[in-house]
């Protein structure tokens, strides 16, 4: 009986620890999400594109932008990102026509011309609309 209890908790252990962010994620979302991160690294004004007209950013260092803050502050390369990696996906969520990710990443670069390097975790709301997912809102926060 013991030996069918270990072997039951080790196989709830081992399913559990299999299913940890093992999202299976709209394919044009996750491609959306991938061109994000390109157009911002490239300084990209493609960006404008995927982005809804009300978007709303919160940065970690407490900074916020509204989408015309975004277009005017992109444009002057107030922050130059020199390389933006993913590191993991946390979380992925949908409902109806709304998706919601929690991702980490590895960013660097430069803002007001200040080399900066930090780990984030992102949580990013995405619409469907007219068939095409549109980044609504993004938040990060510093990731310690």
């Amino acid at each position: 009986m013991r030996k069918f209890t270990f072997l039951l908790i080790f196989l709830m252990v081992s399913f559990c620890n299999g299913q940890q962010n093992s999202f299976k994620i709209d394919g044009i979302l996750l491609k959306k999400i991938e061109l994000l991160d390109f157009y911002l690294q490239n300084n990209d004004n493609k960006i404008l594109d995927i982005l809804c007209n009300d978007v709303s950013f919160g940065h970690s260092n407490g900074w916020v932008q509204n989408f015309d803050d975004f277009k005017k502050d992109f444009s002057s390369k107030k922050v130059v990102y020199k390389e933006i990696k993913q590191l993991e996906i946390l979380e992925y969520k949908t409902r109806k026509r709304t998706a919601s990710i929690r991702r980490i990443l590895q960013v660097s670069g430069t803002y007001k011309d200040e080399l900066f390097q930090i780990k984030l975790t992102l949580l990013e709301i995405w619409l469907k609309k007219n068939s095409e997912w549109k980044l609504w809102s993004r938040q990060s926060v510093e990731n310690k």
